[in-house]
């Protein structure tokens, strides 16, 4: 079965929704506001959309609601069943400041299209077409950074990582610079950089890094579409976060909660293993402005909106601009 462009139009207009709800509040110090306002601008368009529809990985779980949960039934319950992997808005930090790169996106696949995950931390490596097939995450990245230089035909000076400006990778950071490679921070969007390494003509070779479940499928999804590679491992709060009482007591549900999904954490994920077919797609609307795509233009006759959609089934990439009159 095939995404056909009526379908991922619809789909796209959801991402579409959530920029122009959370697009007052940019620069407004309030991520959680924005936040709220994407979710629901989404889950309002989801509702109305002819498909059978299930969160299969979110911000949340049933007990938090208001966030599109893991196992939240969506659309009218009359189409096609379709999977979603959700993140409202991929950046709030950079809503709330003004900052540029923020994104409202999610990837929808078939029945059976996405592994099914808690919200928590993921260890992620990804590449684009020209590295498939040559990362190994049971290996360290010195290894996985020497395979992918010699792919390429780079010296490993040459090659340009993407990572998250986290207190958590800054001993990476550090390390990967001393030796010569250039290493390009973002604060927050871990998705973004994925695009970075998997997009046509990419300037970035490889992202690495720590962050959401959700963003992490979501990627994989982006690079299965693309023809890109990824794997990832699960990983605990007291992992990712400092290993605290607290931390140590949450990482105990996490490891319950992925054994009730039929997964495990610290375990090496495959792309095909995170996206299980090529029918899947992306769509991400820019909030504010970005290096892919320009945010939300407010005019006083209609809001202008800028959409990346990819399709795996087509292995096409559709940039959209519409207009949305008041």
């Amino acid at each position: 079965m095939k995404l056909n462009d009526e379908l991922t139009n619809a789909i796209a207009s959801v991402t579409e929704a959530a920029a122009i709800a959370a697009m007052p509040w940019i620069g407004k110090q309030n991520k959680n506001a924005a936040d709220d306002a994407a979710v629901s601008a989404m889950r309002e368009r989801l509702n109305n959309l002819n498909i059978n529809g299930e969160i299969v990985i979110g911000e949340g779980e049933i007990d938090e609601a208001p966030m599109l949960y893991i196992g939240e039934k969506v659309g009218n319950g009359k189409g096609d069943k379709i999977e979603i992997a959700v993140d409202p808005i991929d950046g709030t930090r950079m809503v709330a400041t003004g900052e540029n790169n923020s994104l409202a996106i999610l990837a929808a696949g078939f029945e059976g299209s996405f592994l099914q995950a808690p919200d928590m931390y993921m260890e992620k490596l990804i590449v684009g077409k020209q590295a498939a097939g040559v990362i190994d995450l049971n290996h360290c990245l010195e290894y996985n950074l020497d395979a992918i230089a010699q792919t390429l035909n780079k010296s490993i000076e040459q090659l340009t990582l993407a990572i998250l400006d986290k207190p958590r990778h800054h001993d990476i950071i550090n390390d990967l610079r001393a030796k010569g490679i250039n290493v390009i921070t973002l604060p927050d969007g871990d998705v973004l950089a994925s695009l970075y390494a998997t997009m046509p003509n990419n300037s970035i070779d490889v992202m690495y890094g720590i962050g959401g479940a959700p963003e992490g499928v979501i990627s994989a999804a982006i690079a299965k579409a693309l023809g890109g590679d990824m794997q990832a491992r699960l990983i605990t709060r007291d992992i990712a976060k400092g290993n605290s009482a607290e931390n140590r007591e949450y990482a105990v549900s996490e490891i319950a909660r992925c054994h009730k999904m039929g997964t495990d954490v610290n375990i090496k994920l495959s792309l095909d293993t995170l996206v299980r077919n090529q029918d899947v797609m992306f769509a991400a609307t820019a909030i504010t402005k970005g290096d892919f795509l320009s945010g939300v233009n407010q005019q006083a006759q209609y809001l202008q909106t800028h959409s990346l959609v990819i399709n795996g089934s087509t292995h096409s990439l559709r940039y959209i601009e519409n207009y949305h009159l008041r």
